[in-house]
């Protein structure tokens, strides 16, 4: 109720109707770089935890921008809180980690071959709970990358209605690679 309601203040400040085409329309030139099918061809995870929808931007071995649509049929929220479903803050730095995930599993970072493994966080801040209903816009960009040793470092924050909901300073990746003995 709690977004239904913050959606309506909103068509009623702007005081006119717009209508599902013309709302519609807002979104017609955010471009769709990987769908969900795409995503999953290069992430191993899969439902429930896969939670990278698409991505919309992407320049490769640097940075990209996905969304995580968040509805009230995710498992977490049968527990987390069922009269106040919020998203835990570890499932929204995973589907950060899962996008970073995306660049680091592409050339020119790697070659696809191997795994890259989240390895460590610093400097985590969360600003606004994330609520079925919500967009969840995710930005990572690749800060370094130590190709001798796989290592990977990036940083990250996701929005909600134009608000900071996370932000990571440094997100830490390891790759592992395919032993090529066989």
């Amino acid at each position: 109720a709690v977004r239904g309601s913050r959606t309506k203040r909103r068509a009623d400040e702007e005081g006119k109707w717009r209508g599902a085409e013309s709302v519609s329309q807002l979104t017609e030139s955010v471009p769709l770089v990987l769908d969900n099918e795409a995503v999953a061809k290069i992430l191993p995870h899969r439902y429930p935890f896969l939670l990278v929808d698409r991505v919309i931007e992407f320049e490769a071995g640097k940075r990209i921008v996905g969304v995580k649509n968040v509805t009230a049929n995710e498992p977490q929220f049968t527990g987390h809180f069922p009269d106040r479903p919020i998203m835990p803050g570890v499932l929204m730095v995973e589907a950060m980690a899962q996008l970073g995930g995306l660049v680091c599993l592409q050339q020119p970072v790697s070659d696809g071959k191997g795994e890259f493994f989240f390895a460590g966080i610093d400097g985590i801040k969360f600003r606004k709970p994330v609520v079925p209903g919500d967009s969840l816009i995710m930005e990572m960009e690749l800060v370094k990358f130590r190709e001798k040793y796989g290592i990977a470092k990036m940083k990250g924050k996701a929005y909600v209605d134009g608000k900071v909901a996370v932000e990571v300073k440094a997100f830490t990746f390891a790759l592992v690679r395919e032993n090529k003995e066989g």
